[in-house]
């Protein structure tokens, strides 16, 4: 029978604090499809100055934001935006971009630390003497951390010449930010000089920070506006979202300085899993919140049939390919929690091999 729980799918899985849920009883309320809940507009003037940016848009997903910059920015249909072939606008987002915004995904190999080759973005942007059998290129999208890439952050240097790429060809830049806290802290460098050469930025409020709900937008006035009717198309407006926006201002308030403790249990994870006889770790990988070991192809244990087992122990993963699985840490795992974990692996590794039951 299982008596503990360990969930480690995702940083979404979160509950809200009681903190969280007495400022979302208390908040101040109004309507914010016509501009008037206050606590949304004390929180998104907040949002947009730590971003270094002139204005924000609440929006109920990640995904959301993401589709809706890419609109903002693509406004032609048959525009072309540059983005990493693992990145999660290209693979999550159900090919919105495509299907709703009619942009055309010219993909760019990641390197392992999430970035791109920035002479293979420059070779990506369509010649406009083509503009008769090409589409346009109009966008370049990054992401900060980088997911699939087990968390990896991207330097401010790096978006710099991004960015500078994109002006010199009178591009756009759009970062995937839903996990840029973490990259801030990990990297040790302000939020906003992180994305400080991008014209729009989306930020979940719901993965490390721990919110309930949503994301933020942030670009320039003219953008927002853009984004805000959108948002509208979508079905993405919501009424009363002071309720939502008080609870991620208890987020930002209060679970920014929990980010470098997760980030200092995913590496003893790491370091823990790397102890455990047919799964292994690259520990230099694991630089916030994210870790992803291989299940060696030798033991001939299977990654899926494995975190089938580990539901048995209590213990919730997710496989990231044939022969890894994820696990997200965030602030409401323990120490415990964690030793808890690799103690279950191991003995769900051994018990697996030992019954043979590794297809």
């Amino acid at each position: 029978m299982v008596t503990r729980t360990i969930d480690l799918r995702s940083d979404t899985v979160t509950k809200p604090t009681e903190a969280m849920r007495t400022a979302m009883a208390t908040a101040e309320v109004d309507d914010d499809v016509l501009g008037s809940d206050p606590t949304a507009q004390v929180f998104l003037t907040e949002m947009a100055k730590l971003m270094g940016k002139e204005a924000a848009l609440f929006v109920p997903s990640g995904t959301m934001g993401n589709l809706i910059s890419v609109l903002v920015h693509c406004e032609v249909r048959g525009s072309e935006v540059i983005l990493g072939d693992n990145s999660h606008i290209h693979i999550y987002e159900n090919g919105g971009i495509s299907t709703i915004g009619g942009v055309h995904p010219k993909t760019v190999k990641n390197n392992p630390d999430g970035t791109m080759d920035i002479d293979q973005i420059v070779a990506a942007i369509r010649h406009p003497e083509g503009e008769l059998y090409y589409p346009t290129t109009r966008l370049i999208c990054l992401e900060n951390t980088h997911a699939n890439c087990g968390g990896r952050c991207i330097s401010a240097e790096y978006t710099d010449k991004v960015g500078e790429v994109a002006k010199q060809h009178g591009l756009k830049l759009h970062i995937d930010g839903a996990r840029i806290f973490n990259a801030a802290v990990a990297l040790g460098v302000p939020v906003h000089r992180l994305v400080q050469a991008a014209d729009s930025v989306s930020v979940c409020l719901s993965k490390g920070l721990g919110a309930p709900i949503g994301s933020v937008i942030v670009g320039s006035k003219i953008f927002i506006t853009k984004a805000k009717r959108l948002r509208k198309t979508l079905g993405g407006g919501m009424r009363q979202i002071g309720v939502l926006c008080a609870a991620a201002y208890v987020a930002l308030r209060d679970n920014v300085s929990k980010l470098e403790d997760d980030h200092r249990k995913a590496k003893f994870f790491a370091e823990g899993l790397n102890q455990i006889k047919h799964l292994s770790v690259d520990s230099s990988s694991v630089e916030t919140n994210m870790v992803f070991f291989t299940v060696m192809e030798s033991s001939h244990l299977s990654p899926e049939r494995l975190c089938q087992a580990l539901e048995n122990y209590g213990i919730l993963a997710l496989t990231a390919g044939s022969r890894s699985v994820r696990l997200v840490l965030h602030y409401q795992i323990s120490d415990s929690d964690v030793q808890y974990a690799l103690t279950c692996i191991k003995q769900a590794v051994e018990q697996m091999l030992t019954n043979g039951a590794t297809k």
